[in-house]
């Protein structure tokens, strides 16, 4: 499990948020629950995202801030290892052997 910092900013109309140790990942939503709610999905679509892509998730900053942030929290990303197999044969009028995903 890794801990980024999350910042919040009150606005007019909603309230901003982004993980500020973990850029691309940000949010809006009306009250502090919904946006809590849309920046961990946020983060974990960043996250899957990189991975996929092969790069390495950015390392949390204990010690990062946002001065202009009206609240700041850890948020923490927790993600579900999984594997699907697909075994290709040898010969193509063969159909796909699949293997499901364990749990």
């Amino acid at each position: 499990m890794l801990a980024y910092k999350a910042m919040f900013k009150y606005l007019d109309d909603g309230i901003h948020a982004g993980v500020l140790d973990f850029p691309g990942a940000t949010s809006w939503g009306k009250d502090l629950d919904q946006v809590r709610q849309l920046l961990a999905r946020a983060l974990v679509d960043m996250a899957e995202t990189n991975l996929q892509r092969g790069e390495a998730l950015p390392q949390p900053d204990p010690n990062i801030s946002d001065p202009e942030a009206d609240l700041e929290e850890p948020m923490y990303l927790l993600m579900q290892a999984a594997s699907r197999i697909a075994v290709v044969p040898r010969d193509a009028t063969q159909p796909p052997v699949r293997t499901p995903p364990t749990s």
